[in-house]
Parts: structure tokens; sequence; C-alpha cells
């Protein structure tokens, strides 16, 4: 007999968790669709060579073994992110789509991660995109901003979204003097600032080649966090004058005024955030929890310039931000922040009595389901102790007697098990009072 034990890096929930995830699931799916995004779903496997077109991926691939090619090398694959598999998809259905494409996709991905907290090798992701032809209007650099902020506030989660402009960073170096080709570089040491501090990264920068000045002055724009008016003021104070940091700042003062309806303790101009991947062009957003700093970002994203230049000979700019779900619900049920009573999404249960109810109780639970209310029938005719006791283990919030229900009379007594009331009263009216919430 083989003992059974869970696999790491792949999350399974007990039903009350479950439930929280599918509410999540569910709010998201909401959210998306109230600002006109699609839904869209991509195989979970995609060809190799697509999931290596934005870079050498090799350590993140599950490669499936039963498919392998003449070469003996891996042909298919498991996708690991959804914007691959997006740019993938609208290349392949051009012609099909209509611009600016407006599409969310939640699914799991695999990844070839060293199992860690907060860490994954499957996962489900969460992502909101819109691709445009030429040219991809500055509106909705701001419309993502405020969409996970509407988000955010009906799932009950106090966020915190920080937002740059890559534009800003690269101008800024370049008009301090940097090279160009130097910018990636500092870029991804800057990146690092929150994981080892101002220091560190100043001293891999003075080992890089920059002088001790140039490697401050570098730093000191991403010291720069508030409002947008605040911050685009006070990084034009620090006197460095370039056209590109110019450009970046002027798109940052349009998604400010944009996002100006929103909590300003709630929406932050960060100029450290760095987001290191380096197909970002220009708008950048990072999300956190302020309760839970050691976290890190849960919902991430920004502006590229070309989503799709290694499949299609056209230029697709594109701006979207992703949550990582999983890694936001293990943190919340592991903190004790996200906790469920509930095991089922049954409302009420209906007691058994005795036998000759069987039919009542059928009768009762097929009126119920049709005004939309989740029901159960307890499954044999027990102590009416051991039935209460069971809906109160799964958190059913309603027990439903039916000892004086009739067609005629439609007389039943429903209890609430959280406060203890009970009333008689017909279904119908008691159905009619629950119809807006179910």
């Amino acid at each position: 007999m083989h003992k059974p034990t869970p696999i790491s890096g792949f999350p399974e929930w007990l039903p009350a968790q479950r439930l929280e995830e599918q509410r999540f699931l569910d709010t998201i799916r909401q959210v998306y669709e109230l600002y006109g995004y699609t839904s869209l779903e991509t195989s979970a496997v995609e060809r190799v060579e697509v999931l290596q077109a934005k870079g050498e991926v090799d350590k993140e691939i599950y490669g499936l073994g039963r498919l392998r090619g003449q070469t003996n090398r891996w042909e298919l694959a498991l996708h690991f992110d959804l914007t691959v598999p997006l740019a993938r998809y609208v290349a392949q259905n051009y012609g099909d789509l209509t611009f600016p494409f407006k599409r969310y996709q939640i699914q799991k991905v695999w990844r070839g991660e060293r199992p860690q907290e907060g860490r994954f090798r499957e996962f489900y992701q969460a992502d909101v995109d819109v691709i445009a032809e030429e040219r991809l209007p500055l509106h909705f650099d701001a419309e993502m901003p405020a969409l996970i902020h509407d988000l955010f506030q009906r799932l009950g989660i106090r966020a915190l979204l920080r937002l740059n402009n890559r534009k800003v960073l690269k101008g800024y170096y370049e008009g301090l003097g940097l090279a160009e080709e130097r910018v990636p570089e500092v870029l991804r040491e800057v990146d690092k600032l929150e994981k080892i501090g101002p220091d560190a990264v100043r001293r891999t920068l003075e080992e890089s080649g920059l002088d001790s000045t140039l490697a401050s002055r570098c730093l000191e724009l991403s010291t720069l966090k508030g409002t947008g008016p605040d911050v685009i003021r006070r990084a034009r104070a620090l006197g460095v004058r370039h056209p590109v940091l110019e450009e970046g700042l002027e798109e940052l003062a349009f998604v400010a005024t944009e996002l100006s309806h929103l909590p300003a303790d709630q929406v932050i101009f960060d100029l450290g955030i760095v987001r290191g991947l380096d197909y970002y062009t220009g708008t950048i957003y990072e999300t956190t929890l302020p309760e839970h700093p050691g976290l890190g970002s849960i919902c991430s994203g920004g502006r590229y310039e070309n989503l799709a230049s290694e499949f299609i000979n056209r230029k697709l700019p594109g701006v979207g931000i992703s949550i990582g779900l999983s890694r936001l619900l293990a943190h919340l049920f592991g903190s004790g922040t996200l906790a469920s009573t509930r095991q089922t999404p049954t409302e009420v249960l209906v007691l058994w009595p005795s036998a000759e109810l069987r039919q009542a109780c059928r009768d009762i639970a097929g009126r119920l389901r049709e005004a939309g209310v989740p029901t159960e029938i307890f499954h044999e005719p027990l102590a009416l102790k051991k039935q209460i006791r069971y809906a109160d283990r799964k958190g059913i919030p309603y027990v439903l007697f039916p000892y004086h229900w009739t067609p005629e009379e439609d007389l039943v007594e429903i209890k609430q098990l959280a406060s203890g009331e009970q009333e008689e009263l017909p279904l119908g009216t008691w159905c009619a009072r629950r119809r807006p919430s179910a």
C-alpha cells in the first residue's frame, strides 16, 4: 500500500479553499468582462520553438516526452505563461480579429520552478491585455490599473498599485551620459533594489564600470515616489534632460490625470519600479499588498511595442497585466487572511425526517433549484440532530423542515444556523427573498 503524499509545487486546495478560489475566479472574470474584454483560452500545449520565441527558457519548459520529434528533442511543451500563446494566437488569427483586440485569459500554466514558498510548478494566471495595430492609445495604459483597483476592491483586498514608465528610466540614464547599450544592464541591476538594497546595487554598478557619482545619480531617480504630479515635478528637478525622458514623463502625466479619481494612497507613482523583462517599453505596473510586505508583487505588467514580431510582419503594440492567482491565494490561506467556513456552495439543506416525506423533500428541492438556490436533500432519514450537524460542519447556512409542506399550503420551516432564527412561511416567499443574492 502506497502512502499518498502531495507533489511539491502542484497545489491542491481543500473544499473550503476551492470555493474561495472559485469566488476569486468568478470575480476576476466578471470585472474583466465589465471593461469589455473577451474570454480567450488557448491550448495548454505549444510548439517549443513558439515558447522559445522570446528568449532561452529551457529551464522553464515542461516538455511532453511522448511527443519528441525525429531529432529526439521536444517538439511540444506545456505553456509557461499566457503572453507567448497570446502572441502566437494574434498572429495566427490576425485576419479574423477586430483591433484593438481586448482579451482576458484565466488558465493554468506550468513552470520548471524549484518549489518553494510562493513558487509553484502549476498555477493559475489571470491575464488581461489589449492589442492594437500600429498605434495603441495611451488611454489603455490608464485603464489597466483602474480595472485592477476595481477588481481588488470587489475582492475585499487592499492593494497598492505602483506605476512607472520605462521611457523615464531609459531617457534619464541616457541623459546622464550612459551609452544606450549599457542601459539594459543598469536596468537589470536597479531592478534588484528592493531585494538587496541601494548600497549593494551601487557597488554592483561601480564594479561594472560606472564611477561612483554616476552610480549614485542613477539611483537618485529610483527614490522618487508619490502622486503623479509630485513625482514628475521632482524628476524634472533632478536637472537631467533627454527627449525619451520627457516623453516618458508626459505619458506618466496623462496616466496620472486619468487615474486622479482613485485613492492617492492606493495608486502610487514609483520611479524605482523597473520590471526586469526587456520587452516592456512604456508604462509598467506592480501591485503589492501593504499588509503583506514579504509577499512581493502579485500583479504586474506593462506596455510592449511589438507583441508578435516573431510570428507576423506587423506592428502590434499592446499593454497588459497579469495576476499570479495561485501564489496570492496560497499566501492568503497560509496567513489566515482568507478563511471560509463553507465547504460547499449549498445554501439550503432540506432535512429528511421520515421515509414518507421523501417526495415532499424532492418537490421542495426542485422549487428551490428553480429559484436559483443551491440545495441538497439529506441522504437518509436519520435523527434530525445528525442531519443538522452535517449542515453545520459543511457551513450550509440554512436547514429546511418539510413537515407541513403540501403543494396547496406551500408552508415550510426554515432555520438559519448561525443565528438560530427559525420561521414558518410560504416557500415561494422565501425563494423570492433569496433570489437577488442567488
